[in-house]
């Protein structure tokens, strides 16, 4: 698609009128922008969707709201918010219209899409409209369930749900179920597809053993309970799509008036999107035929590959990179890509490194090279701030989780030292270099610039570089940590500690001009 395009006579400040459905007829049509044909306000409610944050709206309701402009879905959302509001907010005002501003790069290529996204039909909020979430609940028309509740949401907090509404979101689908259970008298074929997009491992079987706890805790029939097992489809799933979330504010007026409405819900995400969702049922396959119309929605029997690819090539490469890039003065990601050695350097160490340390039984070595190119586009996404250091928070967890089966997999697939893995952990040794400061906050220098880390780990890292004078013993004493790796000695890995031990000298050389580290 196109830029959005418009007279260079129309003033920013000017705005014609509000996003709604009764304006959108006046709303003119523009290269890349899409707007929403009338007949899609009709379609039936088939999804209930827990939550009405950025990623939601960006990804699930941009592929529905897709689909259904394609003829396929032919579904809308009723979104269910925890928070009650005073009168009217902008859902309400709006009927749950909003724009998607699509941004970034893809194959190498600049991308700008506007959608006018009409998948909302409306927006309840549990305190006060329960009943009519109930209702929904009891609709013949309902058939998914779509949440992201944070991880925290997905938690057993024992409770009764005939609580007006229950309290935790478990509980909340828990009382949706059971009242779709007594409505349609057992019907087996009224059983809804769940779909939790948090971010924790195994979403769909957690949230289904937690509503069965509950089931049992507020001692539902066994019937029940039997319906809920067979009836319904819990689907881990995976979520990958940047959605920053509100344009800057000048930018967002200056789009507003490019466009010629107000919109209070504008938000942007970046171009790249995945939705994985696993299931083996061909009843699942159909019901979620929104999947047909983007490639960015994959159902599959396994997800795992696809869990793999996003947390060594895309997770794992900002963890080994972060202190490289803090060390060179880069401040956010794409500033960083911009520079043609630190671009060479990640590339590099996706492709010669991170890919070979893949099992390539369960990471095809095609698919992990095609994965690697998507993350370097988005990497250099001219319209994302990425701060390389909100990127080093808990530093050292992620570095554990992310990288060390990645430093052992290559050293054991290749019989080599991962040389580049090898400089990304020496810079994340140096960044470690902290102390508390007089507000309690771990904080480090690089010449004259100081910053601030939040890690766990903080405090025994703080106390590594105190104890150490020679810089070989303080790389030894933390690779040989198994606290701090999961009980992986890190220094028995062959060859590593040495070049982890030369990139250290090489980077105080390089980076610390002058400045005595202690």
């Amino acid at each position: 698609m196109g830029k959005v395009v418009v007279e260079q006579s129309k003033t920013i400040n000017k705005y014609f009128m509000q996003l709604t459905k009764q304006n959108i007829a006046q709303i003119k049509q523009q290269e890349g922008l899409v707007i929403p044909a009338e007949n899609l306000f009709a379609l039936p409610e088939k999804v209930l969707q827990f939550g009405t944050g950025v990623l939601l709206r960006g990804l699930p309701d941009y592929f529905i709201d897709k689909a259904n402009r394609a003829g396929v879905f032919n579904g809308r959302v009723a979104v269910v918010k925890s928070t009650a509001t005073g009168g009217a907010d902008a859902f309400d005002q709006q009927e749950g219209l909003y724009t998607l501003c699509v941004r970034g790069l893809e194959n190498g290529q600049q991308v700008e899409e506007t959608i006018i996204n009409a998948s909302i039909s409306r927006v309840l909020a549990a305190k006060t409209q329960w009943d009519a979430i109930l209702q929904i609940a009891a609709s013949e028309d309902l058939q998914i369930v779509i949440s992201n509740t944070t991880e925290v949401g997905i938690s057993y907090v024992e409770e009764s749900i005939e609580q007006n509404p229950p309290a935790s979101f478990p509980a909340k689908l828990l009382a949706v179920l059971y009242h779709r259970y007594k409505t349609f008298n057992g019907d087996v074929t009224k059983g809804l597809v769940v779909l939790p997009t948090e971010l924790i491992t195994d979403n769909g079987i957690k949230l289904q053993q937690i509503v069965l706890q509950l089931a049992a805790f507020n001692k539902l029939e066994d019937a029940f309970v039997q319906w809920l097992q067979q009836s319904n489809y819990f689907c881990n799933t995976l979520v990958d799509r940047i959605v920053p979330g509100k344009l800057p504010a000048a930018e967002h007026k200056k789009t507003e008036a490019l466009l010629g409405y107000t919109d209070e819900l504008m938000i942007m995400s970046e171009v790249y999107r995945l939705w994985a969702i696993e299931t083996d049922s061909e009843k699942v396959k159909e019901i979620l035929s929104f999947s047909q119309t983007d490639k960015g929605v994959v159902l599959t029997n396994n997800i795992t590959r696809f869990k793999e690819l996003k947390l060594r090539l895309l997770n794992g490469s900002h963890t080994f990179t972060c202190a490289y890039a803090i060390l060179q003065g880069f401040t956010t990601v794409k500033e960083a890509m911009n520079n043609e050695d630190f671009y060479q350097f990640i590339n590099g160490l996706m492709k010669e490194e991170i890919i070979p340390a893949l099992d390539s039984s369960v990471v095809p070595t095609d698919e992990a090279i095609t994965f690697a190119n998507n993350v370097l586009d988005r990497y250099k996404n001219p319209y994302l701030e990425h701060q390389w250091l909100s990127i080093a928070v808990q530093y050292t967890s992620k570095m554990f989780m992310r990288n060390v089966p990645l430093i052992v997999g290559y050293a054991k697939n290749t019989g080599k030292v991962p040389a580049k893995m090898a400089t990304g952990f020496a810079a994340y040794i140096l960044l470690m270099n902290i102390d508390k400061n007089v507000n309690g906050e771990f904080e480090g220098q690089i010449n004259d610039r100081t910053y601030t880390i939040t890690c766990q780990h903080a405090e025994v890292l703080a106390a590594k570089w105190k104890k150490h004078e020679e810089m070989g013993d303080l790389v030894d004493d933390i690779l040989s940590d198994t606290n701090l790796w999961g009980g992986t000695n890190l220094a028995n890995v062959n060859g590593f500690a040495q070049a982890v031990k030369d990139d250290v000298i090489t980077l105080i050389k390089q980076y610390f001009s002058g400045q005595v580290l202690t």
